[in-house]
């Protein structure tokens, strides 16, 4: 149970009444369920939710949301399948899925999370382009950024690149850049307490009046990195009005934008237009507020804008003092021949390789969609997701990130594992005895699976699985 501090109680007392507050409290001390984002993926749903039903996890669809399951039974193992390893679903509270579904990207937009890590929104909204189109994630702290850059893998989001800024300085690399944005900003967290009971010891109005200084100025470079017509969606997990309603009426009182109404099929009340003796614009009744008791997940706020006129901006900085990395596509010089290699070796038809774009960094290449928009590859602390390396020899091996896209193209050099000990013992990073088998790089596969690559050397197979995802807890 969670000692919930005097000044939280105090504060929705005083602002939202006792009725609220009794809710509050009866949602810090309770347990709701796990759910669960399917992926778009090569495996129809149906037969992910069998295989998962057959591995003792049932699911339930969740009405009114797309792709998203409560996990009834299984709950134990949901992050220990095959399935979960290879990115086929992603474990994400409820309402954490609400506001990439608000925002509603397509492949032909460009599009920014303002605010990434750890990923679940990001890789969300990469899963809804169709990993086409441009999306660009930003975080400036680079502990985080170690998370996002893992779930950006384990997704295989190819459509997604990685920024390290401020982002409320953004603004100045990219004005008016941008069709759509997610601000989903870092807040005082009252809305996931529950999961999060250090916020307890520290929170206090003072600390929620330096984190809504730093949320408004994050908004209001997103809305300056929005295209005239482009839309912003503003997300957090906490429960105040000073980061949430507050926030928003500054920005309608000072910049082009308006608030829009949108469909949420879920439990949720209006934005507060007033709050004591403070009116707020009266169209924030468009914003929504889910509240955890009620959808049984965590408490969030959400508000919709549309950027109706030009603001102005700051000039453009620089985005690189040097040039290392370099972006070419398919027919270019400098990969052609690995590509070539690579078809041939592997059976994958070299028009295959056409519909990617090769960032190439000394020997390291990573690949990403071809119509994504990255003039300035030096710009990004990550490109897409890792394609190969350039050995000595001047040969490329094949990354297992690349080989879990590519490997349904493959019609050479394919290995499968034969039970479930040798998939454990691949996903640890060891080696699996093989007298059929001939030397050099191997595609591996599990079933349906294509799981990574791995160096074949008489009659061993030597696992290259990532070592940043290797498991030893697989339950198959």
């Amino acid at each position: 149970m969670i000692a919930l501090s005097d000044n939280i109680s105090e504060y929705m007392d005083k602002v939202f009444g006792s009725k609220f507050l009794n809710n509050y409290l009866e949602f810090v001390e309770g347990r709701y369920p796990t759910t669960i984002r399917l992926a778009a993926n090569d495996i129809p749903q149906s037969e992910l939710i069998k295989s998962l039903n057959r591995q003792g996890i049932k699911l339930e669809s969740i009405d009114g949301i797309k792709n998203a399951y409560v996990v009834i039974d299984g709950e134990d193992i949901i992050g220990k399948t095959i399935e979960h390893t290879l990115g086929k679903y992603y474990i994400q509270s409820l309402s954490s899925m609400i506001p990439p579904l608000i925002l509603n990207p397509t492949s032909n937009d460009i599009v920014l999370d303002l605010c990434a890590a750890p990923g679940s929104k990001s890789t969300e909204l990469a899963d809804m382009m169709k990993f086409g189109g441009t999306l660009y994630s930003n975080e400036p702290n680079l502990n985080r950024i170690k998370a996002l850059v893992h779930n950006l893998d384990k997704m295989n989001s190819l459509n997604m690149s990685v920024i390290k800024g401020k982002g409320e300085l953004l603004s100045k690399d990219f004005p008016e850049f941008f069709d759509k944005i997610l601000v989903d900003a870092p807040c005082s967290a009252l809305g996931v307490v529950q999961k999060k009971q250090e916020v307890s010891n520290w929170w206090s109005a003072k600390s929620v009046d330096k984190i809504s200084s730093l949320q408004l100025r994050l908004l209001i470079s997103g809305i300056k990195m929005a295209k005239v017509g482009g839309e912003i969606v503003y997300s957090t997990c906490t429960m105040t009005v000073e980061e949430n309603e507050y926030i928003i009426d500054k920005v309608l009182q000072k910049y082009p934008v308006e608030l829009v109404d949108f469909e949420l099929n879920i439990p949720h009340i209006e934005g507060f237009t007033t709050i004591s003796d403070y009116k707020f614009d009266n169209n924030l009744k468009l914003a929504k507020r889910i509240l955890p008791w009620e959808l049984k997940s965590e408490g969030f706020f959400i508000a919709k804008l549309i950027k109706n006129g030009k603001t102005e901006n700051s000039i453009i900085r620089s985005k690189s003092n040097f040039d290392r990395k370099k972006i070419v596509n398919a027919g270019d010089k400098r990969i052609k021949n690995y590509l070539v290699d690579l078809s041939d070796y592997f059976g994958i038809d070299l028009n295959i390789f056409s519909k990617y774009k090769y960032v190439i960094n000394k020997n390291d290449i990573n690949f990403v969609n071809a119509d994504s928009i990255v003039e300035n590859p030096n710009y990004f602390l990550r490109i897409g997701t890792k394609f190969g390396i350039i050995d000595k020899n001047d040969s490329i091996k094949l990354h297992s990130h690349a080989a879990q896209i590519l490997g349904k193209y493959a019609v050479k050099n394919v290995f499968s594992l034969k039970n479930d000990l040798e998939l454990k013992n691949y996903f640890s990073g060891g080696i699996i005895n093989s007298a059929d088998t001939s030397n050099g790089q191997k595609i591996v596969k599990f079933n349906k699976f294509f799981v990574g690559t791995g160096i074949a050397i008489n009659n061993q197979l030597k696992s290259q699985f990532p070592r940043s995802k290797r498991t030893g807890e697989i339950k198959v």
